[in-house]
């Protein structure tokens, strides 16, 4: 009985240190976001406040999920390290209460709130991204009164039609491609010969064709003009598309198995949803190992010192285990590597390493 008491307490501590540094944390981005995207529009005068504010509000819960790991790792180091400069850690121990009875409880927390995040939160996240994506096509992707804010980065793609060929750049992407915000296409003869360039607002993809809105056409013939409406005939099927400018993470985990299917269908590869969905699944995993990498260097005693070097290792390890798993990631996204390797690799190390520790720690 006291053993379960313990652990429903070390549970809950850990949760609620998990939750008030994930709402800091969600805070802060909050913030860095809402004055990033001021100064980007502070020479769109026709961009409402509360456009702003709300695309990167949308925006803020996606970029959260990225970093949950690391708030899982930094949530469980200050737990840990809380309850031994309480020297409740001390009590626990002289109690007969090993350090595996007290990780359990806060790996068991982790296992639930990845769990809660791959199938409650990360549906959410999603379509707030997207929401914000939307707005960002229709106010922010487009053409201030002194031209196309188009930066020459963003999303490329190339096509091919009976009239000659064509390359479409956009900035921002919504629908999964469907609709883009920042548009510029170059168009070519089918001997290769430049014929114009055009810049758009936004553009929407329609049966064969793309559907450009508030476009100026540069052609080598004539002087610039403007068009609300100009029609480019297109071959690209909606898959395609879909390849080119789609974000895997836009994609809701429930929705991830119907867009691999659809790109295998089309003859296109789906290793970013695959990546995508195998992460998703491996994210309950992912936490726990944080635990046990932040309990490996954060139940020492305060009174033998080396707090700071224990902390400091701590946010090492976690810096490492992202690294490799923004290598493994691009890795699979290349096909260099198999997804489900990718998506687990950092489970497995991470994992492992803090298991390796505490058992030469506590038992060795």
């Amino acid at each position: 009985m006291v053993t379960g008491t313990l652990g429903r307490y070390f549970g809950l501590r850990f949760l609620v240190t998990a939750i008030l540094v994930f709402v800091g944390i969600l805070s802060l981005v909050a913030l860095i976001e809402y004055v990033e995207l001021m100064r980007k529009t502070s020479d769109m005068p026709n961009v409402p406040a509360v456009v702003v504010a709300e695309t990167a509000l949308f925006r803020v819960p996606q970029i959260a999920e990225r970093i949950m790991p690391f708030s899982v790792l930094v949530a469980a180091m200050s737990c840990y390290l809380n309850l031994s400069r309480r020297l409740e850690l001390v009590v626990a121990r002289a109690a007969g209460i090993s350090a595996w009875q007290f990780v359990t409880p806060a790996i068991v927390v982790a296992l639930l709130l990845g769990l809660l995040a791959t199938v409650l939160y990360n549906p959410v996240a999603a379509a707030l991204q997207e929401r914000s994506q939307r707005l960002e096509v229709e106010y922010l992707g487009g053409r201030a009164e002194s031209g196309v804010q188009n930066n020459g980065n963003g999303f490329w793609v190339r096509q091919i039609n009976a009239d000659g060929q064509s390359i479409v750049n956009a900035t921002t992407s919504s629908d999964q491609g469907v609709r883009l915000g920042g548009v510029t296409v170059f168009t070519y003869d089918n001997a290769g010969h430049f014929l114009q360039r055009i810049e758009a607002r936004s553009a929407e993809l329609g049966q064969g064709v793309w559907q450009l809105s508030d476009a100026r056409i540069y052609a080598t013939d004539a002087p610039p003009r403007d068009a609300a409406e100009y029609s480019l005939k297109t071959s690209l099927t909606a898959a395609q598309v879909r390849e080119s400018f789609a974000t895997p993470e836009t994609v809701p985990l429930w929705d991830l198995p119907m867009y691999i299917e659809l790109a295998k269908n089309a003859g296109l590869g789906a290793a970013a949803y695959r990546l995508q969905f195998h992460k998703l699944i491996a994210r309950p995993f992912v936490l726990a190992a944080m635990v046990l990498l932040a309990a490996a260097v954060s139940l020492r005693f305060f009174r033998f010192g080396g707090v700071q070097k224990m902390v400091l290792s701590g946010v090492a390890a976690g810096f490492l285990l992202y690294v490799l798993s923004k290598v493994t990631d691009d890795l699979s996204k290349a096909e260099l590597m198999h997804p489900i390797a990718s998506a687990w690799m950092p489970v497995v190390v991470g994992g492992l390493t803090g298991l390796v520790a505490l058992l030469y720690q506590e038992d060795g």
